[in-house]
């Protein structure tokens, strides 16, 4: 018989919060603040709308140089829809991320009905945001930072880049969904069946960067978790 190999517990300072824990428990002693950020809906505006499918879906540099964000904010006032969970839920349905009771069809149709008539593409799941990384990006380099670790799902492999690098060349993001300051004290990640990411930090670094990049989202509670669009608390 052989040897059953298992991976030891990732890093927390390297990777997104687990599906089944609080996001605050799960960073509990790692990181004091935690701030959820939506990915932006995204309007072409010196591109073709058809390029936005799966055979011939654009570059991250392509998004940010020839198309503008449409923030979560804005759609609900497009679509009629009432609330960012609701949001929430019509967009994991469309990637068919729940299980079937807790799928909401109408509103993801609404959501597909709105996208076609404004033009408008959805924002991809698991990958970080085309247009906030850049802000992010600068905003850690004025805190201090000139370098930044790129890693997977699980941190099994990492690659230390330069920011400056990254802001020039949105793509070198390509296939990392984590990124994290050498010092462990800055973690922007994403989780792979979602539409947002997470901003972990201290208190003040993260309310900072908040601020100053103009994230549209809202800081966790102590219960709220991944799927917090489908709990009653938040």
């Amino acid at each position: 018989m052989s040897d059953v190999r298992i991976l030891p517990e990732p890093h927390r300072y390297a990777v997104c919060a687990a599906e089944d824990i609080p996001i605050k428990d799960f960073y509990k002693g790692v990181f004091e603040e935690i701030f959820v950020f939506f990915h932006p809906f995204i309007r072409p505006k010196m591109m073709d709308f058809d390029l936005f499918n799966p055979d011939t879906y654009p570059g991250r540099n392509e998004i940010r140089e020839h198309c503008e964000m449409v923030s979560w904010k804005q759609f609900l006032s497009l679509s009629g829809i009432k609330s960012y969970k609701q949001l929430d839920i019509g967009l994991r349905t469309s990637i068919l991320g729940l299980i079937d009771e807790r799928q909401d069809v109408k509103t993801a149709n609404i959501i597909q009905e709105t996208c076609l008539k404004n033009r408008i593409a959805e924002p991809a799941e698991g990958v970080l945001p085309e247009f906030i990384m850049n802000h992010l990006l600068r905003g850690i380099k004025a805190i201090g930072h000139s370098w930044i670790w790129l890693g997977d799902e699980f941190c099994t492999e990492r690659k230390l880049e330069n920011i400056d690098d990254l802001i020039s060349d949105n793509n070198l993001i390509d296939g990392r969904i984590s990124l994290f300051t050498h010092d462990n004290k800055i973690l922007i990640t994403t989780h792979w069946d979602s539409h947002f990411s997470l901003l972990c930090s201290d208190k003040v670094t993260v309310e900072s960067l908040v601020d100053s990049c103009r994230l549209e989202g809202f800081y966790c509670k102590e219960d709220t978790e991944i799927y917090w669009s489908l709990s009653e608390g938040n």
